[in-house]
């Protein structure tokens, strides 16, 4: 078993191989003057089973291009199995068509990967479950809930939230949470009058007097979070904190998120976390590397990656 890391997220490759008591696989990926994209494996792969850890966040074009490099060069190195870790799979918010002459770039995207060589893949919280369809080869798509479920336990004294999904949407996986804390379950109703702003409509469910989690898959600009954030504490809700997987964080979020109603925003280091995010004073971020590691090392000795989630 080797394991390759991209620079999309060194240190949570170097989190992944110090919980497998790896050593990560010595290799270059370096940019030409014209910014193309050069990998060269300096160990030998032949006939190793080889995970490339690399997720497609910004800058998203970049980070694929070089994951698709990384498994061509391993393919041709004659790597026998070739399993692309993506913890943060870019482009999965497009996959539908929502209007005519629109493109599904998930399936896109997906089909770039298996056709560069890659045997299976391994993510986190896919946008949509059924973007695991869209990939000819076997697909594990892994759900924060058990590590966020250990954080709510240890940081709620007790007291059993209400978990609430900031759209229709999202329930599934707000649902899957509130299961394992044996907690009640609301959602935000919100009508998005145009891309990019949300507006919130009402809430279905009491959230009077009650500790509210929000909990969705991917945080981008913020305003959804922050105007279900503040709908739900228009309602009566004693606190609002917020716990998604993936926090893209683009623009101007970190800012919004600090000037927001919201206690605390919890994170996972899916995507390597910026200098704003590090500095920010009410968002966290929960370490993901074992439960990965732990899947990737299943995966390397045939075991039962589902069983990680009963």
């Amino acid at each position: 078993m080797k394991l390759l890391a991209g620079n999309s997220n060194r240190p949570l490759a170097e989190a992944i191989a110090g919980y497998l008591n790896l050593t990560l696989t010595k290799g270059i990926v370096r940019r030409f003057a014209d910014m193309e994209v050069f990998v060269e494996i300096l160990e030998n792969v032949r006939g190793e089973d080889v995970f490339i850890v690399q997720s497609t966040s910004f800058p998203a074009n970049d980070n694929l291009m070089e994951l698709l490099i990384c498994i061509d060069a391993l393919s041709r190195a004659s790597a026998r199995r070739i399993t692309a870790v993506i913890p943060y799979f870019g482009y999965a918010r497009q996959d539908r068509k929502p209007g005519p002459r629109t493109p599904i770039s998930a399936k896109l995207v997906a089909n770039l990967i298996t056709t560069a060589g890659t045997d299976r893949v391994l993510t986190l919280d896919l946008h949509a479950g059924q973007i695991q369809g869209f990939f000819d080869i076997p697909t594990d798509n892994l759900y924060s809930a058990p590590v966020f479920e250990r954080d709510i336990r240890e940081n709620l004294n007790g007291e059993v939230p209400m978990v609430v999904s900031p759209d229709v949407g999202g329930v599934v996986r707000a649902r899957l949470l509130a299961r394992r804390l044996n907690a009640d379950l609301a959602i935000v109703d919100k009508r998005r009058e145009r891309p990019g702003e949300s507006e919130v409509m009402n809430i279905i469910g009491n959230v009077d007097g009650r500790v509210c989690l929000l909990v969705d898959d991917i945080v981008d600009s913020g305003g959804t979070l922050c105007n279900a954030a503040q709908a739900l504490m228009d309602k009566g809700a004693k606190a609002v904190s917020a716990y998604v997987t993936h926090g893209v964080l683009s623009g101007g979020a970190v800012a919004r998120i600090a000037g927001s109603v919201l206690k605390e925003l919890v994170i996972t280091d899916s995507i390597q976390p910026t200098l704003a995010v590090q500095g920010a004073t009410n968002i966290r971020v929960l370490p993901i590397a074992p439960l990965i590691g732990e899947a990737m090392r299943r995966i390397a000795k045939e075991e039962s990656v589902s069983s990680l989630f009963d």
